[in-house]
């Protein structure tokens, strides 16, 4: 497996696993595959596993807590805080305030089994609470030795600096694929800047970049892409349009879409770390391979002119007030 270095010295695996789908979200959830599909990340190479307290909710950190047990010395764990849950699922907005950080630190060490979490992320940005405070209290969990490293996720340019002005960033999780390609616009060229490195989560575009999805109708009644824009009515037809042209890309390439739509992702930038998540050891070990895959100028030619920015049609959420703040 090859390694990237987030930040200035979190060395990782160029790809990793996000963990989401086995406990919420996506339908046709089994712990044991799930458990599998860890171990199996681990055994190739893949270090860099990515958890948040909201997943389930509470119960994927203590999926990953169980998977790792044994192997703790091997993993780099990543999770989040920040979008409140109740136990029974519902949803309590997002909070930044400190003393709720140090809370959620604590119940996610425990969840975890684990003495120190590699990189505490703040899900979202609470705009009634200064960012200033925020990760001041996360930094106190660094010199208190429970936290190594900080991340932010979905923030915008002018937050992450000033995060990063109070305690450094080490990685910036936001949304970025073929068809979510709106980071390019400032927020890479600011965390370049600034020197933090860049984790894009659903790099395949929530699996429509894989190919296997042609009608809303595939999707189970409990699965979240039912219910986001860009699944739905018109735009997933003009979405699949767009699939369809990479497909025939990677066919003559002899590679699946998916692997495609990674191995594009990592030509982006050393920097750049994508987490696609799966459940199933299958479809790890194709996303591992993609690791290998090389791109000439003229595939990615074909690539961008295929999927230029904006190029996907509907909002990335049906709700977009919490992203980019």
């Amino acid at each position: 497996m090859k390694t990237r270095t987030l930040g200035q010295d979190l060395k990782v695996s160029a790809i990793g696993l996000g963990c989401m789908g086995m406990s919420e979200f996506y339908s046709g959830r089994d712990e044991a595959e799930a458990i599998a599909t860890l171990h199996r990340a681990l055994d190739l190479g893949v270090t860099l596993l990515d958890t948040a307290d909201m997943y389930g909710p509470f119960t994927n950190e203590e999926l990953v807590g169980k998977a790792i047990a044994n192997r703790r010395e091997q993993v780099v764990i990543a999770t989040k805080f920040g979008n409140v849950r109740t136990p029974d699922g519902g949803w309590g907005g997002v909070c930044g305030k400190p003393e709720y950080v140090k809370q959620c630190c604590d119940a996610s060490l425990q969840r975890l089994g684990v003495e120190v979490i590699d990189l505490y992320y703040q899900h979202r940005v609470d705009v009634n609470v200064p960012i200033e405070e925020t990760i001041g209290a996360m930094a106190e969990l660094v010199q208190q030795g429970k936290v190594r490293y900080l991340g932010l996720s979905e923030a915008a340019p002018a937050t992450i600096r000033r995060a990063h002005a109070v305690h450094p960033i080490t990685a910036l999780q936001t949304e970025y694929s073929l068809w979510s390609r709106e980071p390019e616009d400032e927020i890479l060229p600011t965390v370049r800047e600034l020197g933090i490195g860049f984790v894009p989560y659903s790099p395949l575009g929530r699996g429509f970049l894989s190919g296997q999805f042609q009608s809303p109708d595939d999707f189970a009644d409990d699965d979240y892409r039912r219910h986001s824009p860009r699944f739905q009515g018109e735009n997933f037809a003009k979405n699949l349009q767009l699939v369809a042209q990479i497909k025939a890309i990677a066919a003559a390439k002899q590679v699946t879409p998916a692997q495609l739509a990674i191995a594009w992702l990592l030509t982006r930038g050393e920097d750049i770390v994508p987490i696609p998540g799966t459940k199933q050891r299958r479809y790890l070990e194709e996303n591992v391979a993609a690791v290998n895959i090389t791109l000439t100028t003229t595939e990615l030619e074909q690539i961008n002119a295929v999927m230029p920015q904006g190029a996907a049609v509907g909002d990335r959420y049906p709700d977009m007030s919490t992203v980019n703040r």
